[in-house]
C-alpha cells in the first residue's frame, strides 16, 4: 500500500485539538465525504479511502448531513419522461 506524507505545521494539530493520528483519520474520512459528495467516486471506494466498512461510511454522512444518494435531476427527469 503506498504511503503519501504531508507536512504540517503543528499548530495545525493544535487548533483542532486531535493527535496525529486522530487527525489523519479526520482528514481521511473528509476527504472520502467530499469526493463521495461531488459524485468522484462510489460508497465502496469514499469507505475504502476513509479506512471505515460502507455502513460506517453511510453513519458518518448522516452525522454530517450529506445525502446518500447523489441524484442529478436532470437525468431523473429523463428517466421519468421515458416512462
Amino acid at each position: 500500500m503506498p504511503n503519501i506524507t504531508i507536512n504540517l505545521p503543528d499548530e495545525i494539530f493544535s487548533s483542532r485539538r486531535l493527535p496525529p493520528k486522530e487527525f489523519v483519520e479526520d482528514l481521511r474520512l473528509a476527504a472520502a465525504i467530499y469526493w463521495y459528495q461531488k459524485g468522484e467516486i462510489s460508497q465502496e471506494k469514499a469507505a475504502q479511502i476513509a479506512g471505515i466498512n460502507c455502513r460506517d461510511f453511510l453513519q458518518a454522512l448522516a452525522r454530517e448531513q450529506v445525502d446518500v444518494f447523489n441524484v442529478d435531476f436532470n437525468d431523473l427527469q429523463a428517466e421519468l419522461n421515458r416512462g
